[in-house]
């Protein structure tokens, strides 16, 4: 990566769900000390290893003295006789050798400084410390107006998105929040999280365990098998909110039934229709429903035959789940029985996206490696509505606008995106640019502003782009109305769909925290929190 970062994934959060002055986690003097501790014991323990492990210095006799170093040494002082000449004889040449001397031309004794108008004396003035910023001449912004700043920079305005990166770095990654507001035009980062391993896949939801009130938080998942779920709501946290999943190195002493993943998370959605459900995708060829408010995992799916790329839950739809892997199929499964109710596609390539057309329910899209991004009908298992070959490589983002029919954005690793309009069923190109961020890895859609699209790729972090700067894009799409999709009702009806039943046994689920370890952890964060 040449020193540099790349954009993995990235998600929307919308309008109004982050609270308007974050938390900031200060961490208790008996826990710095815990902390410190821990860390000078393990510090002592590998001192420990490295004295039991035997490695002396060879260069040392056994009577610890080291006769070949002095003997070396009293050559190089030979060596570097004539070389001490010519250094002195090059101070004379310029006067160095006369630097420490005062005006007078006699030494300086140890601990004099220079007087007269020696360089030292005529330079302390302008070195004169101030008590104050508002006494100091030179600095022309204060305190005030510098806290003013940071205090307005680091609230949230009703009116600001949040987008939230995953980065990888050259030997670590981390997650980004940034700070969008489309009416100041204004994109800056808000605070960051350091991650235990290389983020893949993003995604946002406001549904946090034990809590009655909708939260702020976003699911990560990485190149482990464990999905951390982290409070975008705290700054400087330590550790996720909660984690789901069990880590490798666990499963390898349990049942070999367990539900969880034994490989790396490759995509995430989150059910808004049944809020504690989770779906995850994973390179173990398996698709994992998750029970958040129980931590635990409740079924798995096991119809791909190679890595899930991407999957979907239905907007609409509670039960509906669209999956596409390297298999080169896409599948929709009713997961009330995905084991039985499931439809499959064959398609040309391995699948990178897929997407549910919200003004089309019936219909969803899936780009592939190859560059063509097609249409199905799940009504029909016959040939795709449409198919259309977008780019020269693969596409890695598919995203169509929240509010207006037909607009339909596609990233590539080709470096290049295209605006495309697919109103109904007939695709033409609208424009296509690059960039300049080398391949695309990701692009998403704005939920709250029709147009405006989030994109990350290869090199220089996110970009978000207002489509209808491009004229084309504008006369195309401008006369065409806008529909903001409805809340989703979250009825009773739903509740059945993901949720551990009764009596479940250890062996069905991977839980990452007991109850009571949760409420721990839940009275745990509030002690550590203060309001800012």
């Amino acid at each position: 990566m040449s020193g540099s970062s790349q954009v993995t994934c990235l998600a929307w959060v919308k309008r109004g769900a982050a609270k308007e002055t974050p938390d900031k986690v200060e961490l208790s003097q008996e826990q710095l000390k815990k902390l410190f501790q821990e860390a000078k014991t393990g510090l002592q323990e590998v001192g420990e290893a490295e004295d039991e492990s035997g490695v002396v210095d060879t260069n040392e006799d056994e009577d610890g003295s080291d006769d070949g170093d002095a003997e070396a040494k009293e050559g190089d002082d030979d060596a570097s006789k004539p070389a001490a000449e010519e250094e002195e004889d090059e101070l004379a040449k310029y006067g160095l050798d006369k630097y420490d001397d005062d005006e007078g031309g006699e030494p300086m004794e140890e601990g004099q400084a220079s007087g007269g108008g020696g360089m030292i004396a005529s330079t302390l003035p302008s070195l004169a410390m101030y008590a104050s910023n508002d006494d100091d001449p030179y600095i022309t912004l204060k305190d005030d107006e510098e806290d003013e700043f940071e205090r307005e920079d680091f609230t949230i305005k009703p009116t600001d998105n949040l987008v939230v990166l995953g980065k990888v770095h050259e030997d670590y990654g981390n997650i980004e929040v940034h700070v969008y507001n489309e009416a100041e035009g204004a994109l800056y980062i808000h605070h960051d999280i350091l991650l235990p391993a290389f983020p893949l896949a993003l995604e946002w939801l406001n549904f946090d365990p034990g809590e009655g009130t909708p939260g702020n938080l976003v699911a990560v998942g990485s190149m482990m098998p464990t999905i951390d779920v982290w409070d975008l709501d705290l700054v400087d946290c330590l550790e996720p909110a909660f984690t789901l999943g069990t880590p490798k190195s666990k499963l390898r002493k349990k049942s070999a039934n367990i539900i969880a993943h034994h490989d790396a998370v490759l995509d995430l959605s989150w059910n808004r229709l049944v809020p504690h459900a989770l779906a995850s995708a994973s390179a173990d060829h398996t698709i994992v429903l998750w029970d958040m408010e129980e931590c635990k995992a409740v079924s798995d799916i096991r119809k791909h035959t190679d890595k899930v790329q991407s999957l979907q839950w239905h907007p609409f739809e509670a039960q509906s789940l669209l999956s596409g892997g390297f298999d080169k199929t896409v599948k929709v499964y009713d997961c009330r029985s995905p084991g039985d109710n499931l439809q499959s596609w064959a398609i040309d390539g391995e699948v990178e996206r897929v997407l549910w057309n919200h003004f089309q329910p019936f219909t969803f899209l899936a780009s592939t490696d190859t560059g063509f991004v097609c249409c199905y009908d799940v009504r029909s298992a016959s040939d795709p509505v449409f198919r259309l070959k977008a780019h020269d490589d693969a596409i890695t983002g598919l995203s169509l606008s929240s509010q207006v029919s037909g607009c339909l954005v596609t990233g590539s690793a080709d470096n290049t995106y295209k605006v495309w309009d697919i109103q109904d069923n007939k695709p033409s190109l609208v424009v296509s640019k690059d960039p300049k961020m080398k391949a695309i890895h990701c692009v998403h859609g704005n939920p709250d502003s029709a147009f405006v699209m989030a994109m990350g790729g290869e090199r220089d972090g996110l970009r978000a782009v207002d489509i209808m700067s491009h004229a084309p894009v504008s006369n195309q799409f401008r006369d065409r109305p806008k529909h903001r999709i409805p809340e989703p009702d979250v009825t009773s009806s739903n509740e059945g769909l993901v949720r551990t039943q009764p009596g479940t046994s250890g062996n069905n689920a991977a839980p990452s925290t007991s109850s009571s370890q949760k409420s721990r952890r839940k009275r745990k964060k509030k002690k550590n929190v203060k309001s800012s």
